[in-house]
Order: structure tokens, then C-alpha cells, then sequence
């Protein structure tokens, strides 16, 4: 069993928060940490137990009622648990008395948001890192922030590291022994998720073209949303095709990426990027193997795009801190991947590079994002598949992208 780096942060939840909420995508390890942190000493419920979520569906209130502490697992399944907890945590305040799993973001449905506000604390927890897989406490947010440019201990380039990327980090995929066998996983998760979470949290009138939308997304990653354009393909309006869209991100399938803005220049692209968040989910849509990408290298920026995403916000979710992650895109089409902001204001920018060289254009993007922020700015990084940390100005250098977790 692998480290979960955000445990940590579960365990001060309990220690002073009446209701704790774990969630995060189906099959990132969630049942697993919450039967942790139970151990024999709490009752363990879980809604995918079909006897159990009958009677929660049937009489909420009798069965929260009769919990003094709980680990209610996939609670989005029986939303009018919400309330019901909501009573009984007011009733009685002490801290820890439930642990609820989700993989559906609850906190986009506004009544249940409202309910336990103030009462409940929230921890995502996405699919395995690279720092949990190697069992690393990564510190690469706190040293960039710290205006330090990372190197790294342990490198891994070429295929090695192109191979990390397409296995992605959900730890059944993972145990599976070889690249067709996770794909195989991958499109049996898909349609299970579509199946059975997409008609839990939401009406879908053509759930049969909810397939074909998350191939059509996949094609798109990494690039400026347009959902008069995904739409076109199926033959959907923008205003359907966005509300789909939103059921993926609620599910932690997808995830956009919003525009970095500054009043200070006024020429900047105001549409979010779309990023899955795994990338071995990805590369099965787009049915991206090791020997296709030796044909057709162009296929891996995107895909890496997404992996560096996804890793960022799970060193994110155990840090002490909190960060606000945007991408910048000006008119003039200077770019940076990611904007990383926390909450002092200071400014992170980081560009991601899928080749063994840096040249001074790639931090042309990073230079204007650095002369909008002025003093805020703290770093500009830009990652790429080589072994050593070079600095290229003040304030300016290429690092390994394994830096991310050694």
C-alpha cells in the first residue's frame, strides 16, 4: 500500500471539524484511507453496498440518527444524508464524528454547500502522485515559492519517463502488467463511470453521447475551451455541451483551467484551458502508446501538459498552503502552462517543455508574465525532460521535470 500524503491533513480535519469530506475521482483511493483512518474503532458504511443505500435513500434522518461517528463512504449517492448529518453535528458539535468519501464534487450543489458550511472540512485526494510512488514528501511547491529552482535527486528521462506519464496514477490501472492491459482499464472505468455516477449527479437527456464528448475532450486537452466546437461534433448546442462538460469536472474526470488576469495589461486571453487529471486515463482516449509516440512525438506535449496539472495539484492538496492555479495567454500568444498563485498574492509561472533542451524563446511567456507582476513574481520555471537545473536569468531556470516528486 502506497502513502497518502494528504492522511495528514485528514487527521487535523478530524482533530477540530465535525464533518470531514474526502473527494476526488472513483478508484483514486479514497475507500482505502478512509478504511485507514477508521482502523475497528468507527463504523464503516458504504453506499455501494446496494442494502445500505436503501436505507439511506429511504429514511435519512433514522439512519444518521443512530451514528455517534461514522465513515459514510461515496455519500453522493444519497444526498439527503447531507441534511440529516447537518442536524445531528449541530446538535451535537463534537469534533470528527463523520468522515464522508466522494466522488462527485457535492460542494457544486449549492443547498448542500449551504448546509454544512462552516461545519465541514473538504480534502480532495486525486489519483497516486509520483512523490507517493516513490515514496518522497515532494517539497517542490514549497521551494519554488521559497524562489529556489529545484534539482533533482533521483532524474528520469527519455522512455523511463515517458512511460511514468502514460500509466497515469490510478493504483488499480497501475497494478495492472503491461500498457494495453491498463488501457483495457481505463475504458472499462470509463464506462462505468458513465454508467453509473453520471446518472447519480445529473439528468442527462443523451447519455449515449457522453462517450463520444470525452474522446472529443480528449483531443482537446491542453487547448482553450470552445464548447460550440465540442458541441459541433455531436451535434449538441454550446449550452448542452458545457453543462456535459461540467458533469465530467464534477466527476474529477476534467478539469478547467481558468485565466490568469492583472488590470495591468489588458490584452489577455479571457478563456479557460481543458486539462484531464490523469494522464494515463488521456493516452487511453487518445490511444497514445510508447510506440506511437516514437512515431509521432508531437502527440506527448499535451499529454505531458495535463501529467505536470495533475501532479501540481496533488503536492497541492497536503501542502500547508493554498494555491490558486491559472494559466496566462496573452494576444500576442505568449503563453505560460501554469500560473501558480498563493495566498500572500506571490507568483509562480511555470512552462512545460516535452523536449532534452531549453532555449531562452521558451521563457518568453514567463518574461511577460514576470514584467505584469513585478515584485509578486517569484519564479519562472520552465520543466523539460533532462536531468539537470540550469538558471537562465534572475529569477529564470530549466529544471528536470522530475523534480516534480524527487
Amino acid at each position: 500500500m502506497y502513502p497518502r500524503f494528504a492522511k495528514h491533513r485528514v487527521d487535523e480535519a478530524l482533530a477540530d471539524t465535525r464533518v470531514v469530506l474526502v473527494c476526488g475521482p472513483r478508484q483514486s483511493g479514497k475507500t482505502t484511507l478512509a478504511r485507514q483512518i477508521a482502523g475497528g474503532d468507527i463504523p464503516f458504511y458504504t453506499l455501494d453496498d446496494s442494502t445500505v443505500l436503501e436505507s439511506a435513500l429511504a429514511d435519512p434522518v433514522g439512519f444518521i440518527r443512530s451514528l455517534d461517528r461514522a465513515v459514510i463512504d461515496e455519500v453522493h449517492r444519497a444526498p439527503g444524508l447531507i441534511l440529516a448529518i447537518k442536524t445531528a453535528v449541530d446538535a451535537d458539535p463534537r469534533p470528527g464524528r463523520f468522515l464522508l468519501t466522494g466522488s462527485a464534487n457535492l460542494m457544486t450543489l449549492p443547498h448542500l454547500a449551504d448546509s454544512l458550511a462552516g461545519r465541514m472540512g473538504i480534502i480532495r485526494l486525486l489519483p497516486l502522485s509520483q512523490a507517493e510512488l516513490h515514496g518522497n514528501h515532494s517539497s517542490f511547491l514549497e521551494q519554488v515559492f521559497a524562489g529556489e529552482a529545484p534539482e533533482s535527486t533521483a532524474p528520469m528521462v527519455g522512455d523511463e519517463f515517458v512511460n511514468v506519464v502514460l500509466s497515469g496514477g490510478y493504483p488499480e490501472a497501475l497494478a495492472r502488467s503491461g500498457g494495453r492491459r491498463r488501457q483495457n482499464w481505463h475504458l472499462d472505468y470509463v464506462g462505468a463511470i458513465i454508467q453509473r455516477d453520471v446518472r447519480d449527479i445529473a439528468r442527462i437527456e443523451q447519455l449515449n453521447a457522453m462517450p463520444r464528448l470525452l474522446r472529443v475532450l480528449a483531443e482537446y486537452s491542453g487547448q482553450l475551451v470552445n464548447y460550440s466546437g465540442f458541441g459541433a461534433v455531436l451535434g449538441v448546442n454550446h449550452v448542452t455541451t458545457q453543462k456535459y462538460v461540467g458533469v465530467f469536472e464534477n466527476l474529477f474526470i476534467v478539469r478547467t483551467l481558468q485565466p490568469w488576469y492583472t488590470n495591468t495589461l489588458k490584452r489577455l486571453t479571457k478563456s479557460p484551458k481543458l486539462h484531464f487529471l490523469d494522464s494515463g486515463l488521456l493516452a487511453t482516449l487518445k490511444d497514445i502508446s510508447l510506440d506511437r509516440l516514437k512515431r509521432e512525438r508531437a502527440l506527448f506535449g499535451p499529454l505531458l501538459e495535463s501529467f505536470v496539472f495533475g501532479e501540481l495539484l496533488k503536492l497541492a492538496s497536503w501542502s500547508g498552503d493554498r494555491y490558486v492555479f491559472s494559466h496566462f495567454r496573452d494576444k500576442e500568444r505568449n503563453e505560460v502552462d501554469f500560473v501558480i498563485e498563493d495566498r500572500r498574492g506571490r507568483v509562480v509561472g511555470i512552462e512545460v517543455k516535452a523536449s532534452a533542451t531549453a532555449s531562452k524563446g521558451d521563457f518568453s511567456g514567463l518574461r511577460r508574465l514576470e514584467a505584469a507582476c513585478g515584485d509578486r513574481f517569484v519564479l519562472g520555471l520552465v520543466l523539460y525532460d533532462h536531468d539537470q537545473t540550469v538558471p537562465f536569468a534572475d529569477r529564470m531556470a530549466a529544471v528536470p521535470l522530475s523534480t516534480l516528486w524527487s
